[in-house]
């Protein structure tokens, strides 16, 4: 149901974009990423119960894993009102929202999202753009203003007292480990690294088998090429993921392999 306004993975929003920018880039396409200002703990507790239910309701299911309905519902309840926690000795009762970590927190986040957006991606969709949600984070694209767009996330933000939403407004931008770029109307991305990276990855000198080691920099090197739109933006990141790799112990020769094993295994011509 909400398979066409969400991703699981940049590479999905990646195929997307790419799609998109063969009908609809232009000079003034925009880049807009949104993040809901603590999901999980600002979601109502009943209220993210009962968008569980209107989901359930809307799907047409009658069970789940054997269990009625109305059973989930009350179970859901139920925890959703009963998360405890110790912090500096004493011992306190969550009365907003859900606890951190939980996959029922998760789920409850997602369906009340669900039916909070979808005003805005009626809207963005009659616009001709593009709307896609991971979790607490969403990526739109569409030909506006940005002085348009920064009032209609205004007026967004007053749907729901719960939901806030901080948006950043830019022709280049990034979503997840995505970077994205509008140049002069012709979409470029490659991986994007946050300010609190660090270069840490499993030592090649632990006691791991050696073909999960091997996966390391074969699988780096693999999401690189999905991301990069240019040669020389993959030639770029293609060297920075030997540094890491080198910092943690992996030798070159074995890095040099792993990378020319992509290339075979996918049959792309480097040169």
């Amino acid at each position: 149901m909400a398979l066409e306004t969400t991703v699981t993975s940049d590479f999905e929003l990646v195929k997307h974009l790419q799609e998109r920018s063969k009908k609809n880039m232009r000079q003034e396409t925009l880049f807009c990423t949104v993040d809901v200002t603590d999901l999980y703990t600002m979601v109502p507790q009943i209220e993210g119960v009962l968008s569980l239910r209107k989901m359930l309701e809307r799907l047409k299911l009658k069970q789940v894993g054997g269990l009625k309905i109305e059973t989930i519902i009350r179970l859901s309840r139920f925890v959703m009102k009963n998360n405890y926690f110790n912090y500096d000795g004493q011992y306190y009762h969550q009365v907003r929202g859900g606890a951190m970590g939980s996959p029922l927190t998760l789920t409850i986040a997602n369906c009340y999202m669900f039916f909070f957006e979808q005003q805005i991606i009626k809207q963005i969709s009659n616009s001709g753009g593009l709307y896609f949600r991971y979790i607490d984070d969403t990526c739109i694209t569409v030909n506006w203003p940005a002085q348009h767009l920064f009032r209609q996330v205004d007026r967004w933000n007053k749907f729901d007292e719960n939901i806030k939403l901080l948006a950043n407004i830019v022709s280049s931008n990034n979503f997840l480990d995505l970077y994205m770029e509008n140049k002069d109307g012709k979409l470029l991305t490659s991986v994007y690294q946050k300010p609190s990276y660090e270069p840490y990855y499993l030592p090649f000198n632990s006691i791991h088998p050696l073909h999960m080691k091997k996966n390391i920099p074969y699988i780096m090197l693999f999401r690189t090429i999905r991301y990069c739109s240019t040669f020389q933006s993959f030639l770029n990141d293609r060297e920075k993921l030997k540094i890491p790799l080198i910092l943690n112990m992996y030798p070159n020769k074995l890095i040099e392999e792993q990378f020319t094993n992509v290339l075979l295994k996918h049959k792309i011509n480097p040169h």
